[in-house]
């Protein structure tokens, strides 16, 4: 069997059992969640910086307007008081959303990624104001992530499309998911899905540097155990190191109800990576993988080791950007840039404990990835002159939906689909 045999049914619409996960910040861009709805499966775009995104994609001045506004904290560490206005961080998140849904066509469905852990100076108001600027944007789907999101359907609980749209959480294990669900009871609505990230998922991960000790298999099949005991009807969505069709469907002969991939995706043309960071995917190895501590989230990450982000002595720059700060204005890079010494010419030595996230991300400095971001070099085309063709989403869609034993059909600007 081909994963074309089976489908996903969210609040009685019908997907393509096939989700690309959203990667932040604009790797999942509009053009990739839009491709992938146009299929008939279900594409996120990120609300990762909205207002960067928002900046880069629309021409607003979000960034610029408050760097003005806090020009004052520009050579201090200590940044008391710097924080994201709701009313911008709305107004980013609903153009982002609004001008993705405007173009959609197709039926699948385009969903946004909402972490949690971006707490903007003002983690409540901010998270609450980009909730509701998905929603009011019409966008089809609100995955929450990077949190447990304890209190985030309670931001929106009293918004008119709350029962309407559909909800999903990211988990990495049951326990986080029933601590969810006791949240979402409260707030009178559970979740039409469940993303089961696994350990060989790429970015921030729901494990530690303990994460070879885990299985995506069976952490799904507890989970889905766990609902059926329960008697509860939630979609569980395994997601992580599902490179093949052959992955999928043996995780959806197990109980899933579609997989959430996203490694092969990055090296697609619709994707918001640069060419020439496209090009380090295609040629990595397994060697070049590591899992590390460097975010200031807290979480672990899984990159290449060649990111820029690693080791560099960025002064932080929260006036413009400042995604990361609590309401005290801090953030774990301020600590571990001022613990670095400099050198006898008084310039910063390499940051090693910590990253700048921010100025990374906007800048595709980090290279995060999946797993088997060292097999991307077996799914498409090498020409002569060394560089591999791109291929666009609809062939990597296609190849999963259709392919079986395993087998990846290598695309080509000639290839059928």
């Amino acid at each position: 069997m081909s994963l074309s045999d089976y489908q996903l049914t969210l609040q009685q619409q019908v997907y393509a059992p096939l989700v690309v996960g959203g990667m932040g910040v604009d790797i999942s861009t509009a053009d990739l969640a839009l491709a992938i709805a146009r299929l008939g499966g279900i594409g996120h775009i990120s609300d990762a910086m909205a207002p960067w995104v928002s900046d880069r994609r629309y021409r607003t001045h979000f960034q610029s307007e408050k760097e003005k506004r806090f020009r004052e904290f520009r050579d201090r560490l200590d940044k008391p008081g710097v924080k994201w206005e709701a009313t911008e961080t709305y107004q980013a998140s609903l153009r982002h959303t609004q001008v993705t849904m405007e173009r959609k066509q197709g039926s699948g469905g385009v969903f946004i990624n909402v972490m949690e852990k971006l707490s903007m100076g003002d983690a409540r108001e901010t998270l609450r104001a980009r909730l509701r600027g998905a929603l009011d944007g019409g966008i089809d789907g609100i995955t929450l992530s990077a949190g447990l999101h304890l209190g985030s359907l309670e931001l929106i609980a009293d918004h008119p499309r709350f029962k309407e749209v559909n909800l999903g959480i990211i988990v990495s294990s049951t326990r986080a998911l029933k601590i969810f669900l006791r949240s979402a009871k409260r707030a009178g609505r559970l979740p039409d899905y469940c993303i089961v990230e696994g350990p060989l998922a790429g970015g921030h991960l729901g494990f530690g540097l303990d994460w070879g000790q885990f299985d995506l298999k069976a952490i799904t099949a507890e989970v889905i155990s766990f609902l059926r005991e329960e008697e509860l009807d939630i979609a569980v969505i395994p997601a992580g190191g599902i490179f093949t069709g052959t992955d999928a469907t043996d995780l959806l002969k197990g109980g899933a109800a579609a997989v959430q991939v996203a490694t092969r995706f990055t090296i697609t043309q619709e994707c918001g990576l640069p060419q020439t960071v496209k090009e380090i995917y295609l040629r990595a190895t397994e060697d070049d993988i590591v899992v590390n501590l460097v975010s200031p989230t807290g979480y672990a990450m899984r990159m290449l080791r060649s990111s820029p982000c690693l080791a560099s002595n960025v002064r932080p720059q929260c006036e413009a950007l400042g995604y990361m700060l609590d309401r005290e204005g801090h953030c774990a890079y301020h600590d571990a840039y001022q613990s670095t010494p400099t050198d006898s010419s008084g310039e910063k030595l390499p940051v090693r404990e910590k990253m700048c996230i921010c100025y990374h991300f906007m800048r595709f400095n980090c290279y995060t990835c999946g797993h088997f971001v060292y097999r991307l070099k077996d799914t498409t085309t090498r020409f002569v002159d060394g560089k591999y063709y791109l291929p666009i989403a609809e062939q990597v869609f296609s190849d999963y939906m259709t392919s079986e034993n395993h087998e990846i059909n290598r695309a080509s600007p000639i290839t059928q689909f």
